[in-house]
């Protein structure tokens, strides 16, 4: 019997697997929420053991009965998923059908696998103090693909249950928001704000799951943004709706509180469009890339195009890059912007399109002529234009990031609200319209400055952040100066000055946001922070976490503290030592480079952690945070690895000597993390340490050796080039 996929899945993030045994599941179905593809995993990793014994049909008592309790738990997790999955199509009539029909499935397929595994059933022989299976293992390959099809199927129907329920709570704050607009009365407004309350406290919870629980990083933080919004304006909307009941005949009034309701309609429709995954009226996403990206983009087609990895035409290439330099003209065409900045970015932008068509040029040659040397030219245009468009990228970080922080530096005292909340209560129209013409020129002011930080942001989520800023003071901008004219109307009204008070402060906390964002895109551009670092930002665990309560009992003594603290400082020194290394490297973007600081940036918060410091706060945050660490550093060592492939023979077998030291340790790492720590909470991070630190050390090595091994290629590859030079009669 064959699944069915469920209409509109994709299968860019369904759950995979292969083996040698043949076996291999993908289910077509897109995964886009971490708590499905957590409940598969393990299901997948079970079957695939099941299946992946050895080929040999000739099996000891112990090996079968060993498939047999494999086969069973396969079969008694299948029942109580099965269970939970009859339990939500009762509630759910819309899906229950759909639901049911895929239990059912599972639940075959589940007593198919506990029977194809069962050695009572007489489906072996004895030979030789041996069975020996009869049957092969398509029947379980066949259950096992219809088991996690259906299984996956009940997930992601299940995972509609929830969306239907962000819907429906968003309908309901729509619609109490709706009576709110309307209301006439102060006393009315209050009961119906108390519901709106409630039902703003649910929709913050589902949607916060909601976020939490999404694998793409860029929905992620659009979610976080609209989530923002909304409770942020929670608060605008009280006093904007009291200041129009207080003062129903004032324009600015109702034009202030108008702008809080548009606003949080918009925000209420964007999560709506994330968790259901539809744009209104087939609406596209209008936003252009950022130049970073650009830049990105550009630089990987023009390795594409070096590889003969694919045909890119040379229209292509210079296409992209004038789209790029069309976006620089932001930065150009910029009243803020300084003659020096702009002089040094057209000289830059010129460059970059000079050393493209010399690339351009160099490759069609190289096509032609097929030969070393030719390779070798080619080889150096690449590395110019690269470095071309790094310079282009590093003066445009440069630019908006000290334009920014001079901007913030200049509004720090917000000497202009001030001014306006001190117009209202004397109130000066005259002196209004002077300081709300002022907030007006800093509001475009920064508007603009948001709009270059996010060319320059690196990340997806960082460039969302950019965007929702500049979004943020257009609009407060706007309400701050309603707010101000009504209490210069009306200067004796408490409620109107209380209005005013609260959009000032959401321009001001907007302002530290931006100090914050300032920082965030500075430690990307440093490599100090990026996606990697996501785990730093762990949700806090519940209080009653039962990893954390068996912690409690284990409190190191002074000793035990002591020697953590000794521990944490040794491995701080090798972080020292390891940014040495790192500042060595003039492409600071290379994989080796940046894995590398990764690891000595996490290694840091450990010690940081030994004091009682940093982002890491409980044992669970450095459980988790360790498994990253250990991930990090096999991700060096394969990029290590790579590199080895452009090494001569000695060379190569050198490097690979201390990758081979590093190996074992990060899955040594892994080991220790899964552990059980109960009572064992000191000896557990005092090990740990210890493991961090021989790694870090290791690491220190490997970038000091891959360094001089890069300047040893690099070298080669310029005499190579000059003598070729030499020899044509060029120099």
């Amino acid at each position: 019997m064959a699944a069915s996929p469920v209409p509109g899945g994709g299968g860019a993030g369904a759950v995979h697997s292969s083996s040698t045994s043949g076996f291999a599941f993908d289910s077509g179905l897109e995964i886009r929420t971490r708590s499905v593809e957590q409940t598969l995993l393990p299901l997948v990793s079970q079957i695939t053991t099941l299946i992946n014994h050895k080929d040999n049909t000739k099996k000891s008592d112990k090996t079968l009965q060993a498939i047999q309790r494999v086969g069973q738990a396969v079969n008694l997790a299948v029942g109580r998923f099965v269970k939970v999955g009859e339990a939500i199509a009762n509630e759910n009539w819309d899906l229950k059908e759909e639901i049911n029909i895929a239990c059912i499935e599972a639940k075959q397929a589940g007593e198919t696998i506990a029977a194809l595994t069962d050695v009572t059933k007489s489906n072996h022989v004895e030979l030789d103090g041996q069975t020996t299976i009869l049957t092969d293992k398509t029947g379980v390959v066949q259950a096992a693909r219809l088991l996690l099809s259906s299984v996956t199927k009940v997930l992601l129907l299940a995972d509609r249950v929830v969306i239907k329920q962000i819907v429906t709570s968003r309908n309901k704050v729509l619609a109490t928001m709706e009576r709110l607009e309307k209301v006439n009365s102060f006393q009315e407004f209050v009961q119906i704000f108390s519901q709106f309350g409630n039902e703003m406290v649910e929709f913050a919870h589902l949607t916060g799951d909601r976020q939490n629980d999404l694998k793409d990083e860029k929905k992620k933080a659009s979610m976080a943004v609209a989530r923002a919004v909304l409770e942020k304006g929670t608060m605008m909307l009280l006093t904007a709706s009291k200041t129009c009941l207080r003062h129903p005949s004032c324009d600015s009034a109702h034009k202030n509180k108008g702008g809080v309701f548009d606003r949080m309609r918009v925000a209420l429709d964007k999560v709506i469009e994330i968790v259901t995954e539809c744009r209104p009226n087939g609406e596209t996403d209008s936003s252009s890339v950022s130049i970073f990206t650009g830049i990105k983009e550009l630089k990987l087609n023009i390795e594409a195009l070096r590889e003969n990895l694919y045909f890119e035409s040379k229209e292509n290439l210079s296409a992209a890059l004038e789209v790029i330099l069309e976006r620089v003209e932001d930065f150009t065409d910029s009243a803020y912007t300084s003659h020096e900045h702009r002089e040094r970015i057209l000289e830059l932008s010129t460059q970059a399109r000079t050393e493209l068509q010399q690339f351009i040029s160099m490759w069609m040659q190289a096509q032609s002529r097929k030969t070393e040397s030719a390779a070798e030219e080619l080889e150096l245009t690449v590395l110019r234009v690269s470095h071309s468009l790094n310079e282009l990228r590093k003066e445009l970080h440069h630019t908006a990031m000290q334009l920014a922080a001079d901007l913030l530096k200049f509004h720090a005292d917000h000497v202009v609200l001030k001014a306006l909340k001190l117009t209202g209560v004397e109130g000066n129209l005259e002196a209004l319209a002077e300081y709300a013409c002022k907030l007006s020129e800093q509001k475009e002011q920064l508007v603009e400055t948001c709009r270059l930080l996010r060319h320059v942001s690196g990340t997806e989520p960082l460039e969302i952040t950019c965007i929702h800023a500049e979004e943020t003071f257009q609009v407060t901008g706007r309400q701050i100066i309603s707010a101000a004219e009504t209490l210069t109307l009306h200067p004796s009204s408490k409620i109107a000055k209380e209005n005013l008070d609260v959009f000032c402060e959401a321009w001001e906390s907007q302002i530290s946001d931006m100090a914050t964002l300032l920082r965030e895109i500075s430690d990307v551009f440093e490599g100090r922070r990026g996606e990697k670092y996501d785990h730093l930002s762990l949700p806090k665990p519940m209080k009653n976490n039962a990893n954390l309560k068996c912690l409690k009992p284990d409190k190191p003594d002074s000793e035990e503290q002591a020697q953590i603290a000794k521990q944490g400082l040794k491995l701080a020194l090798l972080t020292s030592d390891t940014d040495c290394e790192l500042e060595k490297w003039e492409d600071q973007e290379n994989e080796i480079a940046r894995h590398g600081r990764n690891m000595s940036r996490m290694a840091y918060s450990l010690y940081l952690f030994t004091r009682g410091e940093g982002p890491l706060k409980t044992s669970h945050d450095l459980i988790h945070f360790l498994e990253v660490f250990a991930e990090e550093g096999l991700k060096l060592t394969s990029n290590v690895q790579s590199f080895s492939k452009q090494l001569k023979d000695d060379d190569k077998l050198l490097l690979l000597l201390e990758i081979n030291k590093l190996i074992p340790l990060c899955h040594q790492l892994q080991t220790i993390t899964k552990t059980s720590v109960q009572n064992k909470v000191f000896l557990k991070v005092d090990k740990c340490i210890t493991k961090i630190r021989s790694m870090m050390a290791l690491v220190v090595q490997l970038l000091s050796l891959c360094y001089k091994l890069l300047k040893k290629v690099e070298n080669n590859r310029w005499v190579s080039v000059t003598n070729k030079d030499t020899i044509d009669g060029k120099t």
